[in-house]
């Protein structure tokens, strides 16, 4: 990246690609298949490859500010030095931590998460969908604290998946009344506090009984969350959790 900011050739958006989408190999599905969209859709990208770091967005919620603000300021150097403007995230943590807590560290960028950064190229015309691959299936969409409540979108992955010819259900908890899948705030990282349920597996009950086939989803956390909960009753043959960019290839 620090290379085409030297050479004059900027990309159109930086994509940020997260610990999730770097070491995880189910993140990693959901990153190639946004990347994949991003080539159709005949997007010049580039990510920082290991000069990213972790956002810190975990460490501040767990309560460590010193090594929150170590990585955003290391993160803010390359991003600076690289001119970077423009950011795009697959991961709604890091969306929220580089659009609303790194301006104030002074790295202020126009950041978006990949769900609105998509609608964008649907409306544009530079994206549009031409399949039937999902025609008639009941799919249910999962919102994610932090691109929800936390920043209050709520349309863009729905005007996506409406895009997709399918029946779409909604839960009977959405919105800004949604249930969180049980891994912000932290908990990822974290072992199970005492309860009766555990929150995804109460999340993943809500899904069953809308009878969908198909789960949407917009966050790493959210898709191995809600993937564990439908394992733990037994149905993960039954249901199926994509993120959407993952919805919206299978229609290209």
């Amino acid at each position: 990246m620090a290379e085409l900011a030297a050479a004059g050739e900027q990309p159109e958006v930086l994509y940020w690609v997260g610990c999730a989408g770097s070491f995880d190999a189910r993140a990693q599905k959901v990153a190639r298949s946004f990347c994949a969209l991003l080539d159709k859709a005949g997007i010049s990208y580039a990510i920082l490859g290991n000069e990213e770091k972790c956002t810190g967005d975990p460490a501040r919620r767990a309560g460590n500010e010193f090594v929150f603000q170590m990585l955003a300021l290391q993160n803010i150097e390359v991003l600076n030095l690289s001119q970077v403007t423009n950011i795009v995230a697959t991961c709604p943590h890091c969306f929220n931590t580089l659009k609303n807590e790194y301006p104030a560290l002074g790295g202020n960028y126009e950041v978006m998460h990949h769900t609105q950064y998509l609608q964008k190229l649907f409306s544009e015309g530079r994206l549009s969908v031409s399949g039937g691959a999902f025609k008639g299936i009941k799919i249910t969409y999962h919102d994610s604290c932090y691109l929800g409540r936390v920043n209050g979108d709520y349309e863009a992955p729905r005007a996506l998946i409406e895009t997709l010819d399918a029946d779409l259900i909604e839960l009977k908890r959405s919105r800004s009344n949604g249930l969180c899948c049980g891994a912000g705030g932290a908990q990822m990282f974290k072992e199970d506090e005492v309860g009766d349920k555990r929150i995804n597996e109460e999340r993943v009950e809500e899904v069953l009984s809308v009878g969908a086939e198909v789960v949407g989803a917009n966050c790493p956390w959210c898709i191995t969350m809600l993937t564990d909960g439908l394992k733990a009753r037994e149905k993960q043959d039954n249901v199926m959790v994509y993120d959407i960019s993952e919805l919206i290839l299978r229609n290209i």
